[in-house]
């Protein structure tokens, strides 16, 4: 890679206030919340998106305020369809379990800085915005408009983009910093399934089980409640014992066992490498005796990650393996609702998906299809993905490729978008977990390789 001195200079004085500029974004807890007026997805988003609109109007940039759905930067001229667009997201999902550090304290330890939204999606969207900010500073002429949107209701169903795309110009192609290197061309489909099911008053009796807040975040903690004493209690702890299960079991004054079992939350996309605690507490209740709905669940659901219980594992040369998560579960004595995140191949088709698993269901659950979008294909061939990937190998030295994910990001909604970085091959996943972080090295190495790409797309 030639390497252009301005441009290097220009990175390396944005480097400290990059930072500052994460943490201060950080601090603020942009979960969605009830909207009203400007502020459609609650006030801490539009707080949020007030303070990334100021400081891109601080950098130089043409700003504008989409109704509160999402905001833009722009530089340099043309038709703002054929600009390069980079697509980011300034919500975040709910802090969850098992935190060590303060979620929204961005405190800067050893390198690292820590919070919700660190990796995903703020520090990308930071490192996008002072990677544009550089290659304005470093003076390279323009061939066509550059334009950072930043999104305020990712994690919960993509309504700012929808949108945005009614009453802004969506450029045609782009790419989303919220996923992994080197580029992924293919996101699979994604669709919400409901299980409901019937309790019968078998065995144990459940008074309450209600864990999960988002359908795309697998739960660390899954707490429930069941009628009884020390009998029950006792079941309990010698089926989460012969099960390998943490399980803590307190009696109550209200006649009562409270149970509570910890696994490790995660993103639905990756199952694998999460720890679903709902699961656990389904086996635990199943084998300590309860019947209906959750030794359904249990049985067809439990700890797998992949649909292989529910008949419609599968994966294709293409895309990859079926993902399936269990994230939200309602349940009392009398009926039980389960919220499934389903991740599928490319060459999956949704309509058999959802007979094949009513039928393996076979009455003891029903599954409705509450929601989907289908699969987003780019061609690796193609000059966007081509250009990204040269970007990524000047940087880093590496040979790049174009992958797979399951993970539904904001490329989706560009005709030829694509996802690019900001995980780098062998570095832990955190988005949606505990104590999540960015390195302050991973900072100034996107800030680095968007500016590359920046300049490969769209410099003159």
């Amino acid at each position: 890679m030639t390497e252009n001195k301005a441009l290097e200079k220009a990175l390396q004085d944005y480097q400290q206030e990059a930072l500052e500029t994460l943490r201060a974004w950080v601090r603020l807890p942009s979960v969605k919340a009830e909207g009203a007026g400007n502020a459609p997805f609650g006030q801490d988003t539009r707080k949020m998106l007030d303070r990334a609109l100021e400081d891109c109007r601080r950098l130089g940039f043409d700003v504008e305020d989409i109704d509160g759905y999402a905001g833009q930067a722009d530089m340099g001229e043309g038709d703002p369809y054929d600009a390069l667009g980079i697509l980011g997201h300034l919500d975040v999902v709910p802090v969850g379990d098992n935190w060590e550090h303060d979620p929204f304290g961005a405190e800067l330890i050893d390198g690292r800085v820590y919070g919700r939204g660190t990796s995903d999606d703020k520090g990308p969207v930071v490192a996008a915005l002072y990677a544009m900010a550089a290659v304005k500073k470093a003076g390279i002429p323009l061939k066509r408009r550059v334009r950072l949107i930043m999104g305020c209701d990712e994690e919960t169903g993509m309504d700012d983009m929808a949108y945005y795309q009614t009453h802004a110009v969506m450029p045609r192609m782009g790419f989303s910093p919220d996923a992994e290197y080197p580029v992924i061309n293919i996101e699979k489909g994604g669709c919400h399934v409901i299980l409901r099911g019937a309790m019968n008053g078998e065995g144990m009796r459940l008074k309450r089980f209600r864990v999960g807040e988002r359908i795309n975040v697998i739960p660390g903690i899954a707490q429930a409640e069941v009628y009884g004493g020390q009998t029950e209690r006792d079941r309990a702890v010698r089926a989460a014992e012969a099960l390998g299960f943490p399980l803590e079991a307190v009696l109550t004054d209200e006649g009562t066992v409270r149970l509570s079992t910890v696994g490790k939350p995660g993103h639905a996309a990756m199952g694998e490498e999460a720890r679903n605690a709902i699961g656990q507490m389904l086996l635990i209740l199943r084998d300590a005796g309860m019947g209906g709905a959750i030794a359904s669940l249990a049985d067809t659901v439990g700890m797998t990650y992949y649909g292989e219980k529910l008949g419609i594992s599968m994966e294709d040369g293409v895309s990859g393996k079926l993902t399936c998560a269990l994230d939200i579960i309602d349940g009392d004595e009398k009926q039980v609702t389960a919220q499934l995140d389903i991740r599928y191949p490319v060459l999956m088709n949704e309509e058999a998906m959802m007979r094949v698993m009513n039928d393996t269901l076979n009455g003891r659950l029903t599954a409705e299809l509450a929601g989907s979008h289908t699969p987003h294909f780019v061609s690796e061939n193609s000059t966007l993905v081509q250009e990204l990937l040269a970007a990524y190998e000047d940087v880093t030295g590496c040979r790049g490729k174009a992958l797979a994910i399951g993970g539904g990001t904001y490329a989706r909604t560009m005709e030829e978008g694509v996802a690019f970085g900001a995980l780098f091959p062998g570095e832990e996943e955190l988005a949606h977990q505990a104590n999540e972080y960015i390195t302050v090295e991973d900072l100034y190495r996107n800030m680095r390789i968007f500016a590359y790409a920046i300049v490969r797309m769209a410099g003159k």
